[in-house]
């Protein structure tokens, strides 16, 4: 068979490859935000009013943190696939180590600015839950994972 035949067909079926495994990744990712938001709204026990109100700001919030946490992920794995620490020279691993400090300040301060906006809104009670439920939340995501994962 003539290899300019065969590559475009190649081409297409890793193509769609690609797009069935981004696509199972958006279906998890938002089945887990549904569960969250099921969780969330169980523990938080939120009025209609307060539910109004929460929910965009929280989702805006979510998406944002979720964001610069990916942001921040991919530079480290980016760094680490460059090539080792142990090879970075020491201004480089200088510069890494401030555009680190940056990502963790702007996760702080985007936290920071949505308790702020929070407390025009829920009691501070509430705030405390919410922060309590996501911790708990995760902590059960996390055990879910390890207890369908791979056995030894």
């Amino acid at each position: 068979m003539n290899l300019k035949k065969i590559f475009p067909v190649l081409m297409l079926f890793i193509s769609f490859t690609f797009y069935a495994q981004g696509e199972r990744m958006r279906e998890k990712k938002e089945q887990i935000k549904a569960l969250k938001v099921a969780f969330l709204t169980t523990e938080l026990d939120l009025t209609a009013s307060e539910a109004e109100k929460f929910w965009p700001i929280y989702n805006t919030f979510d998406d944002k943190q979720f964001e610069l946490r990916h942001q921040k992920m991919k530079a480290f794995m980016g760094r680490m696939e460059e090539g080792s620490i142990d090879k970075m020279s020491e201004k480089e691993a200088s510069a890494f180590l401030n555009q680190m400090e940056s990502s963790e300040e702007e996760l702080f301060f985007l936290r920071k600015k949505f308790f702020s906006t929070l407390k025009g809104i829920l009691p501070a009670t509430k705030i405390i839950k919410l922060k309590k439920s996501e911790e708990d939340f995760n902590r059960k995501l996390l055990q879910q994972y390890r207890d369908k994962g791979p056995r030894k």
